[in-house]
């Protein structure tokens, strides 16, 4: 399984900010995307993000996580 929150991460400036979504086109759904918020979390914890609003659906499923890159 992919790392979403990684990709993004490496994508970013520092300073930056972005959402990390799933992307059906590289197949991911709901259900799986639920990890890239493990993985957002241990990046936060190590100092190189910070978790700045987590969006859920009406199933409290996380649809959505907005991060701002500190490293």
């Amino acid at each position: 399984m992919r790392d979403i929150a990684k990709e993004v991460y490496n994508k970013m400036k520092v300073g930056g900010a972005a959402w990390i979504r799933p992307v059906s086109a590289k197949g991911d759904t709901l259900e799986s995307f639920q990890a890239a918020h493990d993985s957002a979390k241990a990046l936060e914890d190590e100092g190189l993000i910070n978790i700045m609003k987590v969006q859920r659906d009406e199933d409290g499923l996380i649809e959505a996580i907005r991060i701002q890159k500190l490293n």
